[in-house]
């Protein structure tokens, strides 16, 4: 796979759309509705937008985890939608960090096996995905709790395992739905600065969220409403946030 040009948005959407239709082929809801957006390498969006607005089912279509109906949806240059399930699948496992609301870590694993399995199916050695589990639970405070399990760990512990998940296999995209829905504020918080960090390293951080104070820490954020645009703003990011708190 050629390697992106670091000039060029990570994600570019034209004509985007998603479509449920009822078994008889009937159109049943326009999930979303034709959308153009580009997203530049590095950039923190936030996406809002009520229940039905259509920010899930963009972030499912963002994350390759569903297929868009109509339109184009170019990550790091490759057009997903062109591809098969197989190159789909591949894609989304190199260039893709997923971080959920509800943790979505493997209770039977230990914490360093659940950081491990996005490179056991990328097919990483044993000794490799090991020492890279370690480096990245060290990155997120959790390098002594390697042999834990979820159960053993606050949520906010569980979080940061999540985050160490996401980024093992240095993903092009850091997708986050809700990553502080779970969790106390004082946690949230620091759930919150760690991903300023992060952003501030230049990882592109695409999150969804229904909280105002939240999305400041963005520098854009995105509203929908009806599965259209509502309006996209560009912000002045709150750096003092994440200084302040600590």
């Amino acid at each position: 796979m050629t390697r992106p040009d670091p000039g060029q948005p990570v994600i570019e959407l034209r004509g985007l759309s998603k479509t449920y239709s009822r078994p008889d082929g009937s159109t049943l809801v326009e999930a979303l509705k034709p959308m153009d957006l580009d997203i530049p390498r590095g950039q923190y969006l936030g996406i809002m937008g009520a229940s039905g607005s259509g920010k899930s089912t963009l972030m499912n279509l963002l994350g390759s985890l569903d297929r868009p109906t109509g339109g184009q949806y170019k990550l790091d240059g490759v057009d997903i939608a062109s591809l098969d399930d197989e190159a789909v699948s591949s894609v989304r496992g190199l260039k893709i960090g997923f971080v959920f609301q509800s943790f979505n870590l493997i209770p039977e694993l230990t914490i360093g096996e659940n950081v491990e399995v996005p490179l056991f199916y990328r097919g990483v050695n044993r000794a490799d995905r090991h020492q890279q589990a370690i480096q990245m639970l060290e990155r997120v405070g959790l390098g002594d709790r390697l042999s834990h399990r979820p159960s053993q760990l606050s949520g906010g512990q569980q979080q940061r395992v999540a985050i160490a998940r996401a980024l093992v296999g240095s993903p092009s995209i850091l997708l986050a739905d809700e990553p502080t829905g779970n969790l106390d504020s004082a946690t949230g918080r620091s759930i919150l600065e760690l991903f300023d960090e992060l952003h501030n390293e230049g990882l592109t951080i695409i999150m969804v969220t229904h909280d105002e104070n939240v999305a400041e820490r963005c520098n854009r954020i995105l509203r929908l409403a009806d599965g259209l645009v509502a309006s996209d703003e560009v912000q002045q990011r709150v750096q003092s946030t994440a200084s302040n708190g600590r």
